[in-house]
């Protein structure tokens, strides 16, 4: 699956081996790995000493560090891949030993399978009539996949996942019926080969149905209780994020930030006059018309590129994107799903124009329905999320860097968007920590109007409500209900949404807390840099430099650029 997403293709006609077997061999092998790579490290350190003092120096001083020296992994491309590697087999080791994962979450199936084959849709990396035998391949699989969900999954569920997960298959019926009829449609293809793919469908949909009657039938864990407990979550601090600072110690700092955010912002509410309700109201109503609405997100998006090329802020080369609408095949069930409206471009498919999917906004719809989707899609959504976090300088310039200049193949491909999640774990701080760190510099840089910049201080308040909430969550500090409260009132988030992000947060721990590590540690980082060289600081040299090193955690990425050449 995350080959296919990353453009890889000889395995799109497979789904993944999630049995309790199939999931036994897997562990297996990412420890054999994992134990080449060590040893691997270990003799390079051991061919490193001259002859005549490697057999003086005690066979216990010879074996690495937990992580080679940071001068080492700087020069050597190579090496950094392997230390990144088994860091990534240690992450994914710890996940598989917690038993949290594919043995507890039915939405973590019911994604991959659907994902499994909407990822062949999305893309047209070949001509349809190449996918199609991969698409009926996959769809043919589901039956068995999910079959295999019921024999994985032992423990009692948090209700607020099975859910997710009947939700999700409530909506893979409808998308491999209308939703696959009407993209098979709008192809070039003999009628036969639309017979044999529906008739792959009628089985993939018999097969949600059969799950989600299993998932409702499931036992429910008593008080929804989710927690990964503290042992993995610093395990996927320290070897996902490269960061040793202790869970407990994170939440007490994010708890002083969150303090002065809010106090931030308030300063900010007051300054323009009115509550933050009024503000909140103003925002919505601040948005396009139906004949402006996508032209909207092409003007902001050339404000971004203009103000960060007049300010010398970072290589951004010529990469087109274009904004459009969901496809008509997908709209009804897209809101249902895991389906992002920015979606990293595959590492090693061919790029031409990336197209940024948004909800579809005409002349056509009812004019409640028109007013009520522009006021959510306003313009200082449009600016801070679809622009520059997403679509400009903040995921689209970082995944242009990653592609074409990281010397680390893992870089490369880290941060690649996956079925539920990215496709490494330890790319999370670098994209997301650039991307919020970029709507920050966008401020800076003069480009928000009052309303904008509103906006973008209450996301930093969110940013660490997330972060907050992800320790506490999963280190048994607080329930479901009280995370869903604290949303509620902290950030101001409606019912619905804050119950969406708790399970979110839920689901995947120490990764809600990826966005507050990666742009602190970026600012952070910035700062000292500055300080060290003074009038030799230059913005962009420092932003390309933070770049080029491709989705690797942001920790890790500072170590490299400051540690003193030899």
């Amino acid at each position: 699956m995350n080959a296919t997403f990353t453009g890889l293709h000889a395995l799109d006609d497979r789904l993944p081996d999630w049995s309790a077997e199939g999931l036994a061999r897997e562990a297996a092998e990412m420890r054999r790995i994992r134990d080449e790579l060590r040893g691997e490290l270990r003799g390079d350190l051991r061919d490193e000493l001259r002859g005549d003092l490697r057999d003086k120096v005690p066979h216990e001083r010879r074996e690495p560090a937990a992580t080679p020296h940071p001068a080492r992994l700087r020069d050597d491309p190579a090496l950094l891949d392997s230390e990144l590697a088994r860091a990534n087999l240690d992450v994914r080791l710890a996940e598989y030993d917690s038993g949290f994962f594919h043995g507890r979450n039915p939405a973590l199936w019911t994604g991959e399978a659907i994902f499994g084959v909407v990822s062949l849709l999305i893309r047209d990396f070949a001509p349809a009539a190449k996918r199609v035998p991969s698409i009926r391949a996959r769809l043919e699989a589901i039956p068995a996949f999910l079959a295999d969900m019921r024999g994985t999954i032992s423990g009692a569920m948090p209700a607020s996942w099975s859910a997710r997960a009947v939700r999700e298959c409530e909506a893979a019926q409808g998308l491999f019926d209308r939703g696959l009829s009407t993209w098979l449609a709008q192809q070039t293809l003999p009628p036969n080969v639309i017979t044999d793919v529906m008739e792959s469908a009628t089985r993939a949909r018999e097969a949600f149905a059969t799950a989600a009657r299993w998932i409702s039938g499931h036992p429910v864990a008593a008080g929804g209780a989710c927690a990964a407990g503290e042992t993995l979550f610093a395990t996927l601090l320290q070897r996902g994020h490269f960061c040793d600072e202790p869970p407990r110690a994170l939440l007490a700092r994010a708890l002083e930030e969150l303090s002065r955010e809010q106090a931030a912002l308030a300063t900010l509410v007051d300054a323009y006059g009115g509550t933050w309700e009024t503000i909140q109201s103003a925002m919505a109503a601040d948005h396009p018309s139906v004949e402006e609405y996508y032209a909207a997100f092409e003007s902001r998006w050339r404000d971004c590129r203009r103000v960060a090329v007049a300010h010398d802020a970072v290589t951004w080369e010529e990469w087109p994107i274009r904004y459009a609408p969901i496809p008509d095949w997908a709209e009804e069930f897209a809101p249902l799903l895991y389906w992002l409206f920015y979606r990293s471009p595959a590492p090693f498919d061919p790029y031409t124009v990336y197209e940024y999917v948004v909800t579809p906004i005409d002349a056509s719809l009812p004019a409640d329905v028109q007013e009520q989707r522009l006021r959510a899609w306003n313009h200082s959504t449009i600016t801070l999320n679809h622009v520059v976090h997403h679509g400009a300088v903040g995921h689209h310039v970082q995944n242009w860097h990653a592609r074409y200049r990281s010397q680390s193949r893992v870089g490369r491909i880290a941060a690649t968007d996956c079925a539920s999640r990215i496709a490494m774990f330890l790319g999370g701080s670098l994209a997301e920590g650039w991307a919020c760190y970029a709507t920050q510099l966008m401020e800076e840089l003069g480009m928000c109007t009052p309303l904008e910049r509103l906006s973008e201080q209450h996301t930093r308040v969110r940013m660490l409500a997330r972060a907050i909430t992800d320790i506490r969550l999963h280190l048994d500090l607080c329930t479901v209900a009280d995370a869903v409260t604290f949303y509620r009132e902290v950030v101001g988030m409606p019912e619905a949404v804050a119950v969406a992000e708790t399970t979110k947060n839920s689901m995947f721990p120490c990764t809600a807390i990826m966005y507050w590590l990666g742009t602190s540690r970026i600012l952070a980082l910035r700062e000292q840099l500055r300080a060290a060289r003074g009038e030799r600081f230059v913005l962009r040299e420092f932003h390309d430099e933070l770049l080029s090193r491709g989705a690797i955690p942001v920790a890790l990425a500072a170590t490299l650029m400051t540690e003193p050449v030899a």
